[in-house]
């Protein structure tokens, strides 16, 4: 009897463990790298914004939190921060080399539509190739 109690215990805190590995595995797994995906949509500024006013609902749903690459004129730049065409607002990791007026391709994932400001705004952006 001691035997079988002995192997149920042991089994049963292997369960146990195994489950919480896996449980920690999932919640802490590493952060998505925007840098290394591939970009899901490849459309321009004046595209991006366009669907967004005629459709927030469905703009969101094919665009909120998926990477995507946005060509255009950069309008504006500060620091790690530029604007796209007036309309796209992309945020870097690090202060970029590139100029105003300058035609781009940024690739970064989308985090929505500012109604207050009229931009889609993008973060972890990188330049695309």
């Amino acid at each position: 009897m001691k035997n079988r109690s002995v192997k149920i215990i042991t089994i049963s805190f292997s369960v146990i463990a195994v489950a919480l590995l896996l449980v920690y595995m999932y919640v802490y797994k590493g952060a998505r790298d925007i840098a290394t995906e591939e970009a899901v949509y490849t459309l321009s500024a004046e595209q991006l914004v366009t669907d967004y006013e005629a459709d927030m609902q469905a703009a969101n749903t094919k665009y909120l939190n998926k990477t995507i690459a946005v060509a255009g004129t950069v309008t504006q730049v500060a620091d790690s921060i530029l604007t796209i065409d007036s309309a796209v607002f992309c945020t870097f990791s690090n202060k970029q080399n590139i100029a105003a007026d300058e035609k781009v391709t940024i690739k970064g994932r989308c985090i929505g539509y500012d109604e207050i400001f009229g931009e889609v705004k993008l973060d972890q952006c990188t330049t695309k190739d």
